[in-house]
């Protein structure tokens, strides 16, 4: 059995830190400042990981081999699996012509800038997050947004800052499952985490968000509003979160707030009329067509489906997972020894894998996707098509899922996620601020609370463990954290970019606009997990 050393080089924490580090310095070098693309630089990460693993540590090249295929396995599936399916399910939407008509039923609802803002931004672009993720919130908002008469720069920029408190349980709660996975720690403790850290400022970011349209003035116009879809998206976000799961969370606050915008818009209407600081004026902005309720309530359909058969998929779980696969997996096993002080006594380091082909949330994903395809009266053939295109698509996308998850399960096994760790724990009493901070660099690199969540997230728990914090806390603050980070995140620029037809010239003055914003509400991110770590702990999961 091969064991942990954690402090390899000439037995100093600090520099053994540093070393173990340059596998997250790669991504910082290749996403940051060479604008690599996200797979080269995952796969240049998992490289230096590969020879940090190997040269530092001396971890046995089999042993590097089993680590990495068990990491890349768990993002293809589960992880893969599920965005595959989500994003499958949303291009079923668009081919049949149906998603230009839920476009529409949203726009058509008020031609105030503040209220579509409200409406599509930040409650349809959660759905969307809750659905499928990977960026597709962005696109889908920004582009929608722009339609309705938003300039492009406008529109990328509102829709970055809506989607963060959503992102924490997008793509049916994945990037929480898959810190689950990592972390070894119970997936509803951390649902019950994540919630209790975004819910305020769920209710927060509605506000914040028109205020940065208009200013204080514009806001006073529409509070009511704001207080309205704020409480409705936190209530239910809190409620799911805590009580039900993580798969259901994003969809259904998005949906009831959707629902609680729609109702009081029948019965009111802002007194002051708003301008765009940018795009077409109030007068100008185009009326999106109307549709019978009956087709409206077919193009929502898949969504509608996809709600009630993920409720049965999680509330079936034992039965469904009667019939999967479990195994160790070979050359990693028990071949490990953890050893203090990262664990209590020195033990075997497990890898058991599971293939929940049945019970993943992407297999009722799936399921949902063919029935939408028949109701919608796509042919199966044209299905086919749509299936190869989208697995194209993704094709790269699932490369950089795998190859970040390769190298986390490679640095956990490693040890070195035990330096870092280690080395993070001499910050002490800091530690829960800074632990938002971590997930919010993690997703600013990735792109991708998922992938942050795979890197950071054992490290979080090793450091809670060490200092003797609340480890569900720290890993959930890794997430809550992330969320903020996405708004910065290169790719989500571009995503946002190319949705609207932005110019490059302005990729860099929207990266400016948005990192203020993003920097301020990691803030408050961090401090309310050091809220919940000192202040009020038996608030905590």
């Amino acid at each position: 059995m091969w064991p942990h050393n954690y402090t390899p080089l000439s037995g100093s924490l600090a520099y053994s830190a540093l070393v173990a580090a340059i596998p997250i310095f790669t991504l910082v070098v290749l996403l940051g400042i060479l604008r690599k693309p996200a797979w080269i630089a995952a796969l240049c990460g998992l490289g230096a990981g590969i020879l940090m693993s190997m040269g530092l540590y001396g971890m046995p090249a089999s042993i590097v081999f089993g680590a990495v295929t068990y990491g890349a396995a768990q993002g293809l599936f589960p992880i893969g699996w599920v965005v595959f399916t989500a994003v499958l399910l949303y291009r079923i939407t668009q081919e049949t012509g149906k998603f230009e008509i839920i476009k529409d039923s949203i726009g058509s609802l008020s031609s105030d800038p503040r209220l579509q803002a409200l409406l599509i931004a930040f409650a349809f672009g959660a759905f969307i997050e809750g659905a499928s993720g990977f960026g597709t919130p962005i696109a889908v908002a920004a582009a929608m947004l722009t339609g309705l008469g938003f300039s492009p720069f406008y529109a990328a920029a509102i829709c970055l800052l809506a989607n963060t408190c959503p992102v924490a349980f997008g793509s049916i709660g994945i990037p929480i499952t898959t810190l689950a996975q990592v972390t070894g720690l119970p997936e509803m403790r951390l649902s019950a985490g994540v919630g209790r850290i975004c819910a305020p400022l769920s209710l927060f970011v509605p506000s914040y968000l028109i205020a940065v349209m208009g200013g204080m003035k514009a806001l006073k116009g529409v509070l009511l509003a704001v207080v309205v879809c704020g409480i409705s998206f936190a209530g239910v976000q809190f409620v799911i979160s805590n009580y039900v799961g993580v798969q259901l969370t994003d969809i259904l606050a998005s949906l009831t707030a959707m629902a609680c915008l729609a109702l009081l818009f029948k019965v009111w209407k802002p007194k002051d009329r708003f301008a765009m600081a940018e795009g077409k004026s109030l007068a100008e902005q185009v009326a999106p067509p109307s549709h019978p309720a009956g087709e409206v309530l077919m193009a929502w359909m898949p969504y509608i489906l996809l709600v009630i058969i993920v409720l049965v998929w999680g509330y079936n779980q034992t039965f469904l997972r009667g019939v999967s696969k479990v195994f160790a997996w070979p050359g990693l096993h028990n071949l490990v020894q953890i050893v203090p002080p990262v664990a209590a006594k020195p033990g075997p380091y497990a890898a058991m894998y599971r293939f929940d082909w049945l019970s993943a949330s992407g297999t009722a994903c799936l399921i949902v996707s063919i029935i939408s395809a028949f109701l919608l009266g796509m042919s199966p053939g044209k299905l086919v098509s749509v299936f190869i295109r989208t697995a194209r698509q993704l094709a790269l996308a699932e490369l950089t899922i795998a190859s970040v998850m390769g190298l986390a399960y490679l640095m956990n096994y490693s040890g070195a996620t035990g330096t870092l760790g280690l080395g993070f724990a001499a910050t002490g009493v800091l530690f829960p601020f800074f632990s938002a901070w971590l997930g919010w660099l993690g997703v600013f690199l990735t792109g991708s609370d998922t992938s942050a969540n795979a890197l950071f997230g054992n490290l979080q728990v090793v450091t809670a463990n060490q200092l003797q914090m609340n480890s569900v806390l720290m890993a959930s603050s890794n997430s809550a954290g992330g969320v903020m980070g996405k708004m910065i995140s290169l790719t989500s620029v571009a995503v946002a970019s190319a949705a609207t037809g932005m110019s490059r010239a302005d990729e860099g003055r929207l990266f400016r606009f948005t990192i203020r914003h993003s920097v301020t509400l990691a803030t408050v991110i961090g401090l309310i997990v050091v809220f919940y770590a000192y202040i009020a702990p038996n608030l905590a999961p």
